[in-house]
This record gives C-alpha cells, sequence and structure tokens, in this order.
C-alpha cells in the first residue's frame, strides 16, 4: 500500500485535493471515479527515508531497547511505538515510524526490514522474524549486539595493525628525505675535485640527494598504481578474491586478516543457527556477513556439497580458506546438539589469535623498520666517506 495525492473535479466544477491510501494509481482513480469526481491528477507521493543509515552506537542502543522491551513480554509492534516515542535520533524515529507503518498495513517483519536494508545491518530482518516465530526473540537481540561488537572489535583490530606501520613508514620517510636533502648535499663540495672517480655507492647516494623530489614522485607513481590496481580488482568478485589471496599469503597481517574473517564467520553461523536456519542456509548468509569475497565463494561450495549430502569435513577439504579444525568442530557439535555453543567458542578462539597476530606485527614491525632504516643511513654514510678513505689512502702513499 502507499499513499497518493490526487486532484479532482467535483460535478459543481469545484477543484478538491487530497490524499488515498491504496495499492496502485489505478485504484485511487476508481475510487474517485466512484464518488462522482472527474480525476485531473494522481501521484504517488514522496516517502522521507531517512539520508544516513543508522550509525552502529545508534544500532546497538537501539537494539538493546528492543532486547529489553521483548523480554518484559512487550509486543514487538508496540515496543517499537514506545522505542519511537523515546529514541533522540530524529532520523532514527522516522525510520521506526515507517518500520511501524508498513507492519500496521500487513506487511511481513522480514519484508519490512529488507526494504530498509541500506539501513539496518545485513540479516536483521530474518533474525527479528526468526525470533518472533521461536519465541526467542530477546536473546536472538542479545545475540546479534555480541556479533555487531565482535565484528567492531576485529575491524578495529585490523585497521589498528594497518595503521601502526602506516605510521612509522611516513615517520622512516621524513627521516631519509632529511638525510638526503641537507645532510648529502654538503659533500658535493668536497668531491667536486674528484668527478668520475668516485665509487659506485656515493654517485648513487649523492644522485638521490640531489632528485630526492623525484624520488618520492617515483614512489608516488608506484603506491598509486598499486591502489589503481586495488580499486580496479573491487570491481569484479574474481578480483576481489585475488586480492585477498595476496593479502591471506603475507606472513603476519596475512593471518591476522584471515582470523577475523573467521571469528566474524563463527559468530554469524551461531547467531543463524541459534534462529533455526538450516546449515546450507546458515553458511550463505553468514559469509556473506564476513565481507569476504572468498569466504562467500568457498562457503557456496561447502552449502552445496552439504546439500547434496556429502560431510561437511570432506566439503570443507578442498577449500584452503576454512581450515579443517573449523569445519570438524562444527560437525562434532552438530552430532552432540551442541553447534551454536562450538560456533561461539570457534568466534572467540580466532578473536584472540587475531588480537595476538595483531600484538606480534606491532612488536616486530618497529625493529624491522629501524633496521631498515638504520642499514640505509649506514650504507649511505660508508658511501660518503668512501672516497675520503681513499683520499687518505693516496696521501700515505
Amino acid at each position: 500500500m502507499a499513499l497518493y495525492a490526487y486532484q479532482a473535479v467535483t460535478t459543481d466544477g469545484r477543484m478538491m485535493t487530497g490524499e488515498l491510501e491504496s495499492a496502485s494509481q489505478e485504484q485511487v482513480k476508481l475510487l474517485l471515479e466512484e464518488m462522482n469526481l472527474s480525476v485531473h491528477s494522481v501521484q504517488k507521493c514522496k516517502t522521507h527515508t531517512p539520508r544516513s543509515r543508522m550509525g552502529k552506537s545508534e544500532f546497538i542502543l537501539f537494539n538493546q531497547q528492543l532486547a529489553s522491551i521483548t523480554k518484559a513480554g512487550i509486543p514487538l509492534e508496540q515496543g517499537l511505538k514506545e522505542l519511537a516515542r523515546d529514541v533522540e535520533s530524529r532520523h532514527v524515529r522516522s525510520l521506526i515510524e515507517e518500520l511501524l507503518a508498513d507492519l500496521e498495513q500487513g506487511t511481513s517483519l522480514e519484508d519490512a526490514f529488507e526494504k530498509r536494508r541500506g539501513f539496518f545491518p545485513p540479516l536483521y530482518g530474518q533474525i527479528i522474524q526468526a525470533g518472533v516465530q521461536s519465541g526467542r526473540l530477546g536473546e536472538m537481540l542479545a545475540s546479534l549486539n555480541r556479533h555487531i561488537e565482535i565484528s567492531r572489535q576485529t575491524r578495529r583490530m585490523v585497521i589498528e595493525a594497518v595503521t601502526y606501520p602506516t605510521f612509522v613508514l611516513f615517520f622512516a620517510a621524513g627521516i631519509l628525505t632529511a638525510f638526503l636533502h641537507w645532510i648529502v648535499p654538503s659533500f658535493h663540495v668536497i668531491f667536486s675535485d674528484l668527478g668520475e672517480c668516485l665509487p659506485g655507492p656515493t654517485h648513487m647516494i649523492l644522485y638521490l640527494g640531489d632528485h630526492v623530489l623525484d624520488f618520492w614522485i617515483g614512489v608516488g607513481v608506484i603506491v598509486g598504481g598499486f591502489v589503481l590496481l586495488g580499486i580496479l580488482l573491487n570491481n569484479s568478485p574474481g578480483g576481489r578474491r585475488l586480492k585477498e589471496g595476496i593479502y591471506f599469503r603475507l606472513p603476519i597481517l596475512g593471518r591476522l586478516l584471515h582470523r577475523s574473517k573467521l571469528s566474524r564467520l563463527a559468530d554469524a553461523m551461531a547467531l543463524l543457527i541459534g534462529a533455526g536456519c538450516d546449515m546450507p542456509t546458515c553458511l550463505r548468509l553468514a559469509s556473506g556477513a564476513t565481507g569476504s569475497e572468498t569466504m562467500k565463494q568457498q562457503c557456496e561450495w561447502i552449502a552445496e556439497s552439504v546439500e547434496q549430502g556429502e560431510p561437511i569435513v570432506e566439503a570443507a577439504a578442498l577449500c584452503p580458506a576454512i581450515p579443517p579444525f573449523f569445519a570438524y568442530s562444527i560437525q562434532l557439535g552438530a552430532q552432540r546438539n551442541e553447534l551454536e555453543d562450538n560456533l561461539y567458542s570457534l568466534a572467540d578462539m580466532y578473536t584472540q589469535q587475531t588480537q595476538t597476530n595483531q600484538a606480534r606485527l606491532q612488536s616486530l614491525l618497529m625493529p624491522t623498520l629501524v633496521v631498515i632504516l638504520g642499514a640505509f643511513i649506514g650504507f649511505a654514510i660508508v658511501a660518503l666517506f668512501m672516497p675520503m678513505v681513499s683520499m687518505l689512502c693516496a696521501v700515505q702513499g
């Protein structure tokens, strides 16, 4: 059902305007004609949809309040009305009111949330629907908050692990630039009489000192090329899988990224298993929540194999992104009727491994960069003093 604004003329020639709610524009015209009105125009009213999606903090607060209301035994629609009155954010209030309007018109929960998939997290409508049908809505909403917290935590760890090396690299680049720009050129006067007799390393350092700007322009072009390549790879699923494959093979950062994806996969699967999803559906939906194209592809392969009756351990054997222990824990949990608990344990374990890899990356990165920077400056100092050593040897000779 939608709202339509109309203009019509009465039998005595007066212009009449108003709004009617109907399934289509043609039905509105039929209703107006039945009222002996001459239809002038019928236009669908614009809906005032919030322009920005609900922030993570806003959603967590909204979800906690909704979980508390449902645990208290208040019906979902009444609980949403209470939230709409109490919420401070104007665009969140508008979003809830539009959601309520759809529910009052007979739209299912899943469809009402699906219409607003850009404003709520993935799977939210399905989780709400499953919680209402199973009578575990409050528990499901609390589990969803836990899933969001784990996703935020793993994402934050990855961002911190990438931000730290970036800062250190910029710091090292500043030191190198200062050395090449202010210190190296002063040796030109000293070596001006030697001309082509300078050793090769000395020529190289002096050349870099004279072309510092060109050097960084070259570095910028190389970095820009890699960034452009990454953007191009992001335009297709195959490109994203190729990029993830490169990232996952990096020594420590790759393990950190891989473990963070596994943590989100396990937690999303636990949430969906609690909502009553079967294993193939759970694998497909949970892999989509990880944001990993590689996980989506390989979980799709496993889901198809499970639908054909193949055990999940054998199905996952050909999927390198899914560790054998992960598949074995799922199969064992299903056999013992402890699948949800096993998945939550896997999520916690991979979150801890992500934290360990983050700490290891940060502890190794600084010494490594200091050694590289020191080696370069040491090489430059030796290169600058090699001609002096040659001159001293010539004088002594």
